[in-house]
């Protein structure tokens, strides 16, 4: 049974933490100190609950909390050697623990532990940090809030400045909080509603303030020419840039990509002071260990050419290695982690909107919500005041931090797909489906591109979502729609990677019997739809410079003579050459062109489900149910060839086993002889 004080802090968490004005994801933590009887003496114990390291507030549970001995903690204070090894006081923390499981204690969780109050808040919203990151923050708290929440001047997050907070409560019981400089907001209560009112106050009270007393443009006047675009002529430009961008920031680490032309992006990036403002970066720790300490911005007007525009950005990008490199030797010791990258993680394109990159798309996605919080309190800063972000080299502290690297050598190794974008056609079903499902599982971001839009979004849906696969209406016969599906996925996932030539159909017909509309039907969609996909892919391959692959799924018949099906073994072999023959010429790209021949997948499939399987069926002799076990029985190994069996072979040609092989067909096929590739 939960103990009634964590369900009270989990509501609270859950509530704080859905809105945005309140705290960035991930961002922030919260406690309640409270008792419970101790399994070993019997005897009632004090304990601390505080959000663990990593978690995020408003999906926060019970298995999210680190639980702590309060009278051990608070011990801690006796032998705390001093600010130069504060950090040492992170591993005592886990002396501290009580009980087994729940999540690791974060490097808050002195400011939790030690402030004298039942329920401690500390979060990130973007009015709070406003006031915090001003110039004068200090007398602007003071004229806000009077005496009922207290300045605490810039401190690097730990022991140290859990003991300043905690001696601030005590010298001023009349507060209900503090303004952490540059930094963020702590409130505190005697009850879980006293302490999410105080924090809620202080938000809303900055917030009103702001909008009160600040100026009416505090980002200067809007730049000639800066403006945004119209909304279809931004997202073409967008598309037409991604790559390219993509391309860049993963210079260093492959990354998958985030766009938004949200208005207060745009709008912000048209204003006179965004590029001296972009140029100062973050303040927040949350928001630069996520968008680097400051972006990349393209020095441009709206209506710059896209060869213009990527000229310039490839220019603006090595000066950007060079400056990131600049920062690091300026204030790396030999203690300091090796450098990480010095790609950015922000690029802003004014006149169409913010690209934003991380090792996955939840990160990249997160990563530029970060960057709209920066924007938010740069507004608020120089609405009333001067933005004034804390100093390069404690940003540099935190970044390159110690306990920040251990955390990240903690995580878990990448899988082998992860920070790959593919795009697969034909995969709202049958083998497309279960080739995206693959490839999703081994950490790939996957398009669903179907001739259906509504089953290529619910099987997105089923796969994993949005920072996982979007589905996209793709009719491959058709070079419009094809260019527009490669474009979705571009603004879906900053790139592309990844391409499986699926989509598929067939009529089993005599050579007398097929018509001339059943050859175009067939050859539209196969031979010249491969075709195009390809060849729209291909520009953002090549512009990436990231190689990639790209997958044909073609057949046991394209070089098997089965009878009546003149028309689809035709296509076949025309998609086979295919791969020849761009394999030849995509290779000096680094793309890798391979194939795949099937036979006989008939459960799951939708070509088979579509009427192929009750002609072929019919061409052989027995019952369509029978279908799957009589291709089975032909072959070498007797076993029936599903879906799944072709997206594992997808996944070993994309995969890092096969990294020096391109123009290689692979049968799935159980061995059929006559389609031995001779």
């Amino acid at each position: 049974m939960t103990n009634p004080t964590v369900e009270d802090l989990i509501t609270r968490s859950n509530r704080l933490g859905s809105d945005p004005q309140n705290t960035n994801y991930a961002g922030g933590n919260t406690s309640a100190k409270g008792t419970e009887i101790d399994p070993v003496t019997g005897e009632p114990v004090e304990l601390l609950w505080v959000k663990g390291s990593g978690g995020d507030l408003g999906t926060l549970t019970e298995k999210g909390l680190a639980t702590l001995r309060l009278d051990r903690m608070r011990a801690l204070v006796n032998v705390y050697p001093g600010i130069d090894r504060e950090d040492e006081m992170v591993a005592a923390f886990d002396y501290c623990l009580h009980g087994k499981g729940g999540a690791a204690p974060s490097i808050d969780t002195a400011m939790h532990g030690l402030v004298d109050a039942a329920h401690v808040d500390h979060l990130h919203p973007d009015s709070g940090i406003a006031i915090a990151t001003a110039v004068d923050g200090e007398e602007l708290t003071q004229k806000i809030f009077g005496d009922k929440v207290v300045w605490v001047p810039w401190r690097r997050p730990g022991f140290q400045l859990g003991l300043d907070i905690a001696e601030i409560k005590k010298a001023n019981p009349q507060a209900i909080g503090t303004i952490l400089g540059g930094h963020g907001i702590t409130a505190w209560g005697d009850t879980s509603e006293e302490s999410e009112q105080n924090s809620l106050w202080i938000i809303s009270t900055a917030a009103a303030y702001i909008a009160e007393h600040g100026k009416a443009e505090p980002f200067g006047s809007v730049r000639a020419g800066y403006e945004a675009l119209p909304e279809a002529e931004r997202r073409a430009k967008a598309a037409a840039l991604a790559a390219t961008i993509r391309g860049l920031a993963s210079t260093d680490a492959p990354m998958v990509g985030h766009f938004t032309d949200a208005e207060v992006v745009t709008d912000f990036l048209a204003s006179e002071k965004a590029p001296a403002l972009a140029e100062l970066g973050t303040s927040c720790p949350d928001h630069f260990l996520r968008t680097k300490v400051k972006p990349l911005i393209l020095d441009l007007p709206a209506d710059a050419s896209v060869e213009d525009s990527i000229a310039r950005l490839k220019e603006l990008h090595e000066a950007y290695r060079a400056d990131y490199a600049a920062y690091y030797d300026r204030h790396a010791d030999e203690d300091s982690p090796a450098m990480r990258g010095a790609d950015p993680l922000i690029v802003l394109v004014p006149g169409v909107g913010m690209f934003s990159y991380g090792k996955n798309k939840q990160t990249a996605r997160v990563a530029g919500e970060f960057y709209v919080n920066a924007i938010n309190v740069m507004r608020g800063a120089e609405a009333l005041s001067t933005y004034a972000p804390i100093a390069e080299s404690e940003k540099f502290r935190i970044e390159y931090w110690a306990l920040e690297e251990a955390k990240l050598q903690r995580m878990p190794a990448p899988k082998t797909h992860q920070g790959r974008i593919a795009f697969v056609t034909g995969a709202a079903s049958g083998i497309g489906k279960a080739i995206a499902k693959r490839l999703a599982s081994e950490g790939a971001c996957v398009v669903i591109a179907d001739l259906d839009l509504a089953k290529a979004q619910a099987a997105a849906a089923e796969i994993g979502g949005p920072d996982v696969a979007v589905g996209v209406a793709a009719n491959v016969a058709d070079e419009q729609a094809v260019k527009a599906s490669i474009d979705a996925a571009l603004l879906a996932f900053g790139g592309i990677d990844l391409v499986v030539n699926n989509a598929g159909l067939s009529l089993s017909k005599p050579l007398l019997e097929t018509t001339e509309k059943d050859w175009d039907l067939q050859h539209d969609v196969m031979a010249k739809g491969s075709f195009l996909v390809s060849k729209a892919a291909a520009t953002p391959l090549i512009q990436q410079g990231m190689g990639g692959d790209i997958i044909y799924i073609s057949s046991k018949n394209s070089v098997f003579a089965g009878p009546n099906n003149i028309a689809y073994s035709a296509t076949k072999a025309d998609q086979a050459h295919q791969v020849r023959l761009l394999a030849v010429e995509l290779g000096e790209h680094g793309v890798r062109v391979n194939g795949i021949n099937p036979d006989g997948v008939v459960r799951g499939s939708g070509i088979f489900a579509g009427g192929w399987g009750a002609q072929r069926a019919a061409t052989y002799g027995v019952n369509e149910e029978d279908l799957g076990q009589f291709y089975a029985n032909r072959t070498i190994l007797k076993r029936e060839v599903v879906p799944e069996n072709v997206a594992d072979a997808v996944y070993v040609l994309t995969g890092p086993e096969l990294t020096r092989t391109t123009g290689l067909h692979i049968p799935v096929d159980s061995g059929v002889a006559q389609a031995f590739v001779r």
